[in-house]
């Protein structure tokens, strides 16, 4: 939000009766407020406080098998309030056919890095112990049972609830044979235009080896006859993945007939074999480790490391067959063969297989009325202007005071594409610096930067090719922007550059001027309308003076560097926020209120979660809002009594990081790229910027205050470490986070006030 001094104004509210009206003011976080000679002296006893340990009540230890829960059982319980999304019969039946395919897609990740990274330790034979105690192998065991289990419910949703109900709604998908002469007709048209031509069936014989199967392709596994020696032969077709998954038949304005395309090669598939008799045609699909290990010290150049990981993860080890039922035996067994596959390793199905695809089917055309409602971006009020006016110079806009934007409810083109495409075409800027963790394949601030280095402004461009599964994506960026004469660096050895930030250097009035973009979330057009990211905007020469010497760090060499404001890992962030930890614990022992509240994707640091059990010990009110994975148990008497993990799960992806501690009033408020991750902490370049502008720091509180208070799309961890989704009393008004931000943003008509 942005600030000005005159006419402060009351921050508008949703109007909706069916809310509850919420604002800073209403929802405020009231620590008592200390005099400033308390606060001095709270300052010059912390060290104090240190030295002499925890009181009493802090005397357990807190670092043991017993006090975490596993990680990979963490992540399947996020799979599965995922996909209580689709079983809840209030969200529009097309969301619930896209909610599958987010379970299905996460699975595949999971699959490729959770699981591909436990079965390398166990194959060469590390028997470490996860910080929950438990063995490679025992975590393998456990995520097949709870996967299987997960699965029966994705596929009796999907089947036996969503597609009776698009029926309902006139969205019909039918088999090739249940088609009538018509919709044959269209059918066999698209086939002989649109696949035959580019089917592939493969024999495996002598002088044909098996066939290489891609990851997460889906496949035909047939067995045939030759009709010459009798001979029964298996033969392999792919089904292309650059076709539709779902084909239209017919339509008109009520009601749309589909054919998946696996029924459509199947219904024709002796025409790739003619004279061949066909016993079976059963679908199969793989999924390969994306856990390559690599060894960055000894590489001579990280571009040609990652292109050659690139090429070893295509053929890297199948960590999951995925095949239908149907299939006969003796076929499952020469595939598990084929591809060294365990029996463990195998998940058999009735009916489609890859549901990943049903994403597809949730954009059917039309049928708005089964859909959620579209939401387009709102420009951020500070940016806006009269139609008969000129578009205010964002430069101009930022001097006058921080502002920051709140993705996907601000529009992220009008702001942050709009920040770096203007700075391209400035000719007072002379330098533009941007880390690039991952952004779209076609993406317009790339373009933009590439078109101000051709106009001879200094670009600096920091691209992270580590990035999982974006590796390729950032290659082919990475060289498109030093043709253009970007100055393209990769980073530091061993650590992902996962920092989101963004610096203009301007000359104004014979000086120079930074301006900053410090953020949540990547510089990715199009997931920015559905992440839920912060950015705040600012020319603060503390800050500028921070990032700059964070990308001197990154770029060059100052081992050495230090910094006024920004948290920055792996050297400085995380004992920062072990002493804002502390600091609480202190106040707390004091007999003074302690408060923390932290949002995030994931809580996974065994040093932090202590920390945090310190804190409850201590007293401290602790609430975490945890998207994914917590490793942290709650409402353990003796250590975690004073914690709450919250996850909030909806249409748009919970992705900011907000990190508040009272402070002795002080109200501290932090953003930025970090989780509280091992990872994240130690492993890579991170930043985190405090908020100190009174304005924006009474935004963070609401958006705090509103997941807090959220009683339709709240999840709570309870002791025996499962999540309850909360439960509204029949005369409670409905608070709907994202609903809540929405109708928020659409009532700021007028630029909020600066102060």
């Amino acid at each position: 939000m942005s600030q000005d001094s005159s006419n402060p104004k009351k921050t508008p509210t949703p109007s909706n009766a069916d809310h509850l009206s919420l604002s800073p003011d209403d929802m405020k976080i009231d620590p008592p407020a200390m005099e400033d000679s308390d606060f001095s002296n709270l300052l010059s006893n912390m060290k104090r406080n240190e030295v002499q340990g925890s009181s009493k009540k802090n005397n357990l230890n807190l670092f043991g098998a017993d006090y975490f829960t596993n990680y990979e059982i963490s992540w399947l319980q996020f799979n599965w309030r995922v996909l209580a999304e689709a079983m809840d019969e209030r969200v529009p039946l097309l969301e619930r056919v896209k909610f599958i395919g987010i379970v299905c897609s996460n699975l595949d990740e999971f699959f490729q890095k959770r699981v591909g990274g436990l079965k390398r330790q166990l194959h060469v034979g590390v028997q470490k112990l996860s910080v929950d105690g438990r063995t490679p192998i025992q975590q393998l065991k456990e995520i097949r049972t709870d996967v299987k289990k997960m699965i029966e419910a994705y596929r009796g949703c999907f089947f036996n609830d969503l597609l009776p109900a698009l029926e309902n709604k006139g969205i019909l998908i039918r088999k090739y044979s249940e088609l009538n002469d018509y919709e044959k007709k269209q059918i066999d048209e698209y086939y002989d235009t649109q696949l035959y031509p580019i089917l592939t069936p493969l024999v495996v014989d002598q002088a044909h080896p098996f066939p290489f199967i891609s990851n997460q392709s889906r496949s035909f596994a047939i067995e045939l006859i030759d009709p010459t020696t009798s001979d029964h032969l298996f033969a392999r077709v792919k089904i292309p993945s650059n076709r539709p998954r779902w084909i239209t038949a017919s339509s008109n304005e009520q009601q749309i007939t589909l054919v998946e395309i696996d029924d459509v090669i199947l219904s024709k598939i002796d025409r790739l074999f003619p004279g061949a008799e066909i016993l079976s045609a059963n679908i199969f699909r793989v999924t390969r480790s994306a856990d390559i290990e690599r060894n960055e010290e000894e590489a001579d150049d990280l571009l040609d490391l990652i292109e050659e990981e690139l090429r070893e993860r295509r053929f890297a080890e199948v960590v999951r067959l995925e095949i239908s039922s149907s299939t006969p035996r003796h076929i499952r067994l020469l595939l598990m063969e084929k591809m060294n596959v365990e029996q463990a390793d195998v998940y058999s199905m009735t009916g489609s297989i890859g549901l990943a695809d049903a994403m597809q089917l949730a954009r059917v055309d039309g049928f708005n009325e089964i859909k959620v409602p579209e939401w387009v971006p709102v420009k951020h009020p500070a940016l806006r202007h009269e139609i008969d006016e000129e578009a205010p110079s964002i430069f101009n806009v930022i001097k006058k005071g921080d502002f920051m934007v709140h993705h996907p409810y601000h529009s992220f083109a009008s702001s942050v594409q709009h920040f770096v495409e203007e700075a391209a075409k400035d000719p007072k800027v002379l330098a533009i610096k941007q880390t690039l963790y991952r952004t779209s394949k076609d993406s317009p601030l790339m373009h933009a930067l590439m078109s101000a280095a051709e106009d001879g402004k200094q670009v600096a461009v920091l691209v992270e090719l580590k990035a999982r599964f974006d590796e390729e994506r950032n290659i082919e960026w990475a060289q498109k922007l030093e043709k253009s004469g970007v100055h393209v660096s990769y980073g530091l050895p061993g650590l992902k550059i996962h920092t989101k930030l963004t610096i203009v250097v301007r000359e104004e009035e014979q000086q120079l001027r930074r301006y900053l973009h410090i953020g949540t979330g990547n510089y990715h057009p199009d997931t920015a309308q559905l992440y839920e990211d912060i950015g705040l905007f600012t020319c603060d020469a503390d800050l500028g003076h921070d990032v700059t010497a964070l990308f001197n760090l990154l770029t060059g060499f100052s081992p050495d560097q230090t910094y006024k404001k920004l948290m920055v890992a792996p050297h400085f962030m995380r004992s920062r926020m072990t002493e804002l930890i502390d600091f609480e614990i202190a106040e707390a022992e004091a007999g003074r209120p302690g408060r923390i509240i932290a949002k995030m994707n994931s809580l996974e640091d065994p040093k932090i979660i202590e920390r945090l059990y310190k804190a409850s010990q201590a007293g401290v009110k602790i609430d975490l809002i945890v998207r994914g994975v917590c490793r942290l148990k709650v409402g353990e008497k003796g250590y975690s009594e004073n914690i709450q993990v919250h996850s909030v799960i909806g249409r748009f992806l919970e992705h900011s990081r907000i990190f508040y501690f009272q402070h002795a009033g002080q109200d501290l408020y932090y953003i930025g790229s970090a989780d509280w991750m091992h990872r994240n902490l130690d492993a890579r370049v991170e930043a985190i910027t405090p908020i100190d502008n009174v304005k924006l720091k009474q935004y963070l509180q609401f958006i705090l205050n509103v997941y807090l208070r959220d009683n339709r799309q709240r999840w709570v961890l309870q002791p025996n470490n499962a999540y309850e989704r909360i439960k509204r009393d029949a005369n409670e008004n409905m608070i709907a986070s994202h609903s809540i931000f929405m109708k928020h943003t659409l009532g700021l008509d007028d630029p909020v006030p600066r102060s």
